[in-house]
């Protein structure tokens, strides 16, 4: 199916008055932020999904078909995590200037999906020394569209990093302190994987990587035997994502007499209300960190890196 919108958007980027700030649509709110702090006052950013949002079942409206026309540059992530929305991504793309800022990631840095055997895990944001990746290929498209702003915009991206790196750190300090034993994250799908591989916890997800796939009994009734054999206490829920399975598992295990309780709410493929310090990518991944070190056994300060958590 293509779609209808070639002739719309030639007719609005015509008519669209002109603007100082460079004007940006991202799709998710990790992106939308991320090119706010490395554009600062230089650009006007827009993110088509907000907090709770499922980006993975997401599908453009009207009114974003009209954003992404007008927009002087489309932020998307790429790795099939905008599922429903490739195909006009990719259109839109012909005759706009539409960049898959996760696409030029090494490809050795990035997780296969056993549910897209030719794809890769798209959750990359969880891991910040690879979405320190995603910032500098959104700083080369800004300082590409703004050359003479291009010291403006690598302070910014500077700034960022070093921001970047003290999360690293944090993470590291705090996630290390949870006993070996209790490092198992179990949430309601699979985008934690990079999460696991960058802070050695065993990450479990209820569906697999998109959250289109559906868990069947049997995958809950396993994970019930999961937790009552090893004992595991503390499940997550996520901000995206439905908790019926989660909530499930915890009934399965109480019925085996078995306590499960819910670890605390996790920002998986969206951030935080807007204007909070969880609704920025780096207070998303704070908070992440610091409710999965304090539900499982860690030592974490209540108001995570920087005293900002609510």
């Amino acid at each position: 199916m293509r779609f209808a919108f070639t002739a719309l958007a030639l007719t609005l980027s015509a008519a669209a008055p002109a603007q100082a700030e460079l004007s940006i649509v991202a799709t998710t709110g990790m992106i939308a932020d991320t090119a706010r702090q490395v554009g600062g006052d230089l650009v006007s950013v827009q993110a088509l999904m907000g907090p709770g949002v499922d980006p993975h079942a997401y599908r453009q409206t009207r009114s974003d078909i009209v954003s992404t026309a007008r927009a002087d540059i489309v932020l998307w992530h790429g790795l099939y995590l905008e599922a429903q929305m490739e195909e006009f991504l990719l259109e839109l793309a012909e005759t706009n200037t539409v960049i898959p800022v996760a696409e030029s990631l090494p490809r050795e840095n990035l997780l296969s999906s056993a549910d897209y055997p030719d794809r890769f895990d798209p959750h990359v944001w969880m891991d910040p020394s690879i979405w320190a990746d995603v910032v500098q290929t959104i700083e080369g498209v800004l300082t590409d569209a703004l050359p003479d702003s291009a010291e403006v915009i690598a302070a910014n991206t500077d700034a960022l990093e070093a921001e970047i790196e003290a999360l690293t750190a944090y993470s590291a300090e705090v996630l290390g302190s949870v006993p070996e034993a209790s490092r198992v994250l179990l949430t309601a799908h699979d985008a934690f994987n990079y999460f696991g591989e960058a802070y050695g916890f065993e990450v479990i997800g209820i569906q697999g990587i998109s959250t289109e796939s559906e868990a069947g009994l049997q995958r809950v009734g396993e994970l019930v035997d999961m937790l009552v054999t090893r004992n595991i206490g503390a499940v997550f829920v996520e901000s995206s994502v439905s908790d019926r399975n989660i909530r499930a598992l915890i009934e399965g295990a109480a019925a085996r007499g078995h306590e499960v309780t819910i670890g605390g709410e996790l920002y998986s493929d969206a951030m935080g209300e807007d204007g909070t310090y969880e609704g920025t990518w780096i207070g998303m991944i704070d908070h992440n960190v610091t409710t999965i070190a304090r539900a499982l056994g860690g030592d974490a300060p209540e108001g995570g890196m920087q005293g900002l958590l609510e």
